[in-house]
């Protein structure tokens, strides 16, 4: 992490002087943003390399094509492929993605596409009955009636 973060600093110029000249010019390296940095974490885990272990703590492809293909400094390696999170595992303490509330009205982190794995999702009416436009009485008494709203609830399946 430390040197993706290393690699991604851009240097900063700001020129000094007057009406606009550059008669001093100050530079400095900054820090890329969060997402350039999560944007780029999530290339090298896309394109990361299959390992296995040898004698000697070396590494080397775990495909038998790619074996003498030596493995680069910059890419990202795995030995064991990731917990499947969709499906569940208790074993493992994975409870997958069934049942889980999700909203179909957007793209990306929180949307039924993706925490649902493409199982699709079921969507249920909630009725609710809520007191409202509640009342004070002078001496000892409130008013109220009752409101009713309706709620589309997704769940995945």
């Amino acid at each position: 992490m430390k040197k993706i973060v290393a690699k991604q600093m851009k240097t900063q110029c700001r020129c000094h002087g007057v009406s606009g000249s550059c008669a001093v010019k100050t530079c400095w390296r900054s820090l890329p943003t969060f997402h350039e940095i999560g944007s780029h974490l999530k290339k090298l885990y896309e394109h990361a390399v299959a390992v296995k272990c040898r004698s000697h703590k070396k590494l080397r492809h775990r495909e038998k094509m790619k074996r003498h293909i030596p493995i680069s400094h910059d890419v990202l390696v795995y030995m064991h492929r990731s917990q499947n999170y969709c499906r569940s595992d208790p074993s493992r303490g994975v409870m997958g993605t069934r049942g889980r509330l999700c909203n179909k009205t957007v793209e990306g982190p929180g949307s039924c596409n993706l925490l649902c794995c493409g199982r699709g999702y079921n969507t249920q009416v909630l009725r609710y009955v809520n007191r409202c436009h509640c009342k004070f009485h002078w001496c000892c008494y409130v008013t109220c009636e009752s409101c009713e709203t309706m709620r589309d609830i997704h769940t995945c399946k």
